[in-house]
């Protein structure tokens, strides 16, 4: 403190005119040196203290208010966003169908089905791996296109002529097919050009409806005259067009329901009994007259002598009609943890069920295939038996399942998951769609309606004029509207 009233002293006394004017003067000058030393002190105080409160003040406005005295001017707010156009929405456009007429000569509407909805060009899937076979199946006909002589070769070999002009279908008939086969067949493709309209180019084919194939290559040896045969079985000896059989649409004769609920039904059996719950034997139930083999596999059947752990059980239809097939539904016979799979003449249509039965598929030695058995893997689809070693096989792989529940398990899961999700009635139709495209494109004539044919919808000579399970079946596998997304992408 002697220091600060030194130094003003100091000030005060050099007479300079700011500091004269402020200190020396008034009563501050007059005053004893005592006097001044206390209001020096004083004067020093106030002035220490009301700078300690000025800050204490603004420290705890800003503690209160933040920074808001503080702060620069919020820039305007931007203006909000245009608002999005809304998607389209898509149109579902239902197919018209009226069978109140019941009259024989009903026409088909007039209804224009080439007429579609927007298609979703970005929802495409992948094709299961079977639609590759395609090209297979197609290329003897790749350097060579098909003429009209070569389509007309093949109606020695056909029971009808399909053909296809500007979207609508002609069928000429030639011969009957064995049961309803030609009928059903002729359904499912009238409902592909239901479910894709406009799409499906114009073509000309023939459809044989028999057990083997027919274009054996021994007898057709001149590719140059290869009549083109759409059948549905091939094998190894044949040059035959392999298209999905009768069945996916329904097989009125034995009460088959159409896929789409078989596939269902079946799925819900294997949801009843857990695989490790099922009985631990292979079990076949059918017909075996149709075959040699199939006889053979009978004598692996129980017996006193002998347990081949297998349960063999022939069908008798006959039986079955007069009593209402109520010991043959399919969705019920998924009780065994392994099932077999054997051919009749030829290929049979029970495979697809076995394989949708949760059992683990014993397959004996197959002779020929259907359009989707071709990416079936052995010991991962099913397990192989060998026809000259039947019996022993079938209990060699029992006792396998039996000592390996889980890897048997899981080769029947494998087989159900490929059936539910890759044979889906939505891919079925996707590789009849892909295989008549691509057909189309190897014609080098412009194909015309034959005199003979006959335009074929679903109100004319189907659904409309049949009873019972032949109009059930054919409505609840009728496609009602087009599909908005594309078909599926063929794997390369």
């Amino acid at each position: 403190m002697g220091d600060y009233l030194d130094s003003v002293r100091s000030f005060c006394s050099r007479g300079g005119s700011g500091g004269a004017g402020f200190c020396c003067t008034g009563p501050f000058s007059a005053a004893s040196p005592g006097k001044r030393w206390v209001l020096a002190t004083v004067s020093a105080f106030f002035f220490v203290s009301l700078c300690i409160s000025i800050f204490i003040y603004w420290n705890d406005v800003y503690d209160i208010a933040g920074n808001y005295f503080f702060k620069a001017s919020p820039p305007p707010p931007l203006p909000p966003p245009p608002p999005r156009t809304p998607p389209r929405p898509t149109i579902k456009i239902d197919f018209p169908f009226n069978c109140s007429k019941r009259d024989p000569a009903i026409t088909c509407p007039k209804f224009n089905q080439s007429v579609t909805s927007r298609t979703d060009k970005s929802s495409a899937v992948t094709c299961p791996q079977y639609t590759r076979w395609i090209q297979k199946d197609l290329r003897p006909w790749k350097m060579t296109g098909i003429t009209r002589d070569m389509v007309d070769r093949a109606r020695d070999f056909a029971h009808f002529r399909v053909v296809i002009v500007k979207g609508k279908v002609y069928v000429e008939r030639y011969q009957n097919a064995f049961e309803t086969r030609d009928v059903f067949t002729i359904w499912g493709i009238v409902q592909l050009l239901r479910l894709y309209p406009g799409k499906v180019p114009d073509l000309d084919l023939m459809f044989c409806c028999e057990d083997l194939p027919a274009i054996l290559k021994r007898e057709h040896s001149n590719v140059k005259h290869l009549p083109p045969v759409f059948h549905y079985c091939g094998d190894d000896k044949s040059y035959d067009i392999v298209f999905p059989d009768w069945s996916f649409w329904g097989w009125l004769e034995v009460n088959i329901k159409p896929w789409r609920i078989m596939l269902e039904a079946l799925k819900e059996s294997n949801n009843k009994t857990k695989w490790k719950d099922r009985e631990p034997y292979a079990y076949w139930r059918g017909n075996p007259y149709v075959s040699a083999r199939r006889g053979e596999l009978m004598r692996c059947n129980l017996s006193e002598k002998q347990e081949w752990n297998a349960r063999l059980y022939k069908e008798d239809w006959g039986v079955e009609r007069r009593e209402g097939f109520q010991h043959s539904n399919l969705e019920d016979q998924c009780t065994h943890r392994y099932k077999i799979y054997i051919e009749g003449r030829s290929w049979s249509v029970s495979e697809k069920y076995i394989l949708a039965c949760n059992s683990m598929t014993l397959l004996v030695d197959p002779n020929y295939y259907d359009f989707f058995t071709r990416s079936l893997v052995s010991k991962t689809h099913y397990w192989p038996i060998r026809t000259s070693h039947m019996c022993t096989d079938i209990k060699s792989a029992v006792d396998w399942g039996n000592n390996h529940t889980d890897k048997a398990q899981a080769i029947a899961e494998t087989a159900s998951k490929f059936i539910q999700e890759d044979l889906k009635m939505e891919f079925v139709y996707d590789y009849m769609f892909h295989l008549l495209s691509e057909y189309g494109k190897l014609f080098k004539y412009q194909p015309t309606i034959p005199p003979g044919a006959v335009e074929i919808c679903s109100e004319t000579t189907l659904a409309c004029p049949g009873d019972g399970l032949w109009r059930k079946f054919m409505v609840d596998s009728m496609v009602t509207s087009p599909k908005t997304t594309l078909p599926c992408t063929i794997p390369s």
